[in-house]
């Protein structure tokens, strides 16, 4: 008999893992079987414009399985995970009131974190402290701020990279401004708060060789360089109101190609290889944090993706719940 959540709680399927492992293959093979549609759990695929570097499924995809949560902000405006959150649950409710699946892919681990654990409410933003902050930073440089946001909240530091200025700055700030971990906030709800969707099952593709997913990861980053990436940055910057310190252009590849294109002598030509080398070791660096934040997870159900019969086992598997 397939076990099923309880009949009170949404019908949704999650699946996560580090980019580049084959979640949205795997995603199409779950619709193909199943009356599913998709929401994205990717904090990059909400922004418009920025389609090549993000691995934005493509129109006729996105014709052939309904897909949410892309395309939905423009790279100046900001999306949190508590947007997030609220939108997702929305949907999940809207998708089964149509008689459907709702299927959660994605590699924006906190956002799975608030879908299964809930956000508690941060101290607001304190001008004085983001100052102070900002100044520290200019004459230590952020890394020396990571190095002591780790002494003083070392989960989040393990889950951020030390150059990640936005989320290094706003842990500092919490934890100047209420004494306690940023990553405290996100501690699961316990109780009578506790969402039904907690019930939703977590399917996580993960390599057991690294160099599977490396080799993956620089075959994508090439094909997305032949595919027009650079001039996509090119096009964002043209807009003029755009800045390297958005969150949306500091998503790996295009943190590293504007920047390229700062320091670009004028009349001199691009170094294409130094951005192939920058963005492959970024997104190896992003694939990293994933894992960390994947493995403090201990209800996902872990679906070794370089392994023979992967896609079978994850079939067999979501099955179950679908």
């Amino acid at each position: 008999m397939a076990s099923r959540a309880a009949p009170d709680a949404t019908r949704a399927i999650a699946l996560a893992g580090p980019t580049a492992s084959g979640k949205s293959a795997a995603a199409f093979a779950i619709a193909q079987q199943h009356d599913v549609e998709i929401v994205s759990v990717d904090s990059a695929l909400v922004y418009r414009g920025m389609d090549i570097g993000t691995a934005k499924p493509s129109a006729a995809e996105r014709a052939a399985v309904p897909h949410h949560l892309i395309d939905i902000r423009d790279p100046l405006q900001a999306y949190s995970a508590a947007e997030f959150a609220a939108d997702a649950q929305r949907l999940v409710r809207e998708i089964n009131a149509r008689g459907k699946l709702a299927l959660l892919v994605g590699g924006t681990m906190l956002y799975f974190k608030v879908w299964f654990d809930g956000l508690d409410p941060m101290p607001k933003a304190d001008p004085a402290v983001r100052a102070e902050l900002e100044a520290q930073a200019a004459q230590e440089g952020w890394p020396a701020l990571h190095a002591e946001l780790a002494r003083v909240d070392p989960v989040a530091a393990a889950r951020l990279a030390p150059g990640d200025a936005q989320r290094i700055q706003r842990a500092l700030e919490v934890f100047r401004v209420s004494g306690q971990p940023w990553s405290s906030f996100h501690a699961r709800k316990a109780g009578a708060d506790s969402p039904a969707w907690n019930t939703t099952p977590l399917f996580s593709l993960e390599p057991v060789e690294r160099s599977w997913l490396h080799e993956r990861i620089a075959r994508r980053f090439d094909a997305m360089l032949a595919s027009g990436f650079l001039d996509e940055v090119k096009a964002l910057r043209a807009r003029g109101d755009l800045n390297a310190d958005l969150p949306s252009m500091r998503c790996v590849g295009y943190r590293q190609a504007w920047q390229l294109l700062d320091d670009a002598a004028p009349g001199s030509p691009f170094p294409v290889e130094q951005l192939r080398d920058q963005g492959i070791f970024a997104t190896r660096q992003l694939a990293k944090r994933q894992r960390t934040w994947l493995r403090a997870m201990p209800r996902r159900r872990v679906i070794e993706c370089d392994a023979p019969g992967a896609l079978a086992q994850l079939l067999r598997e979501a099955g179950r719940f679908a």
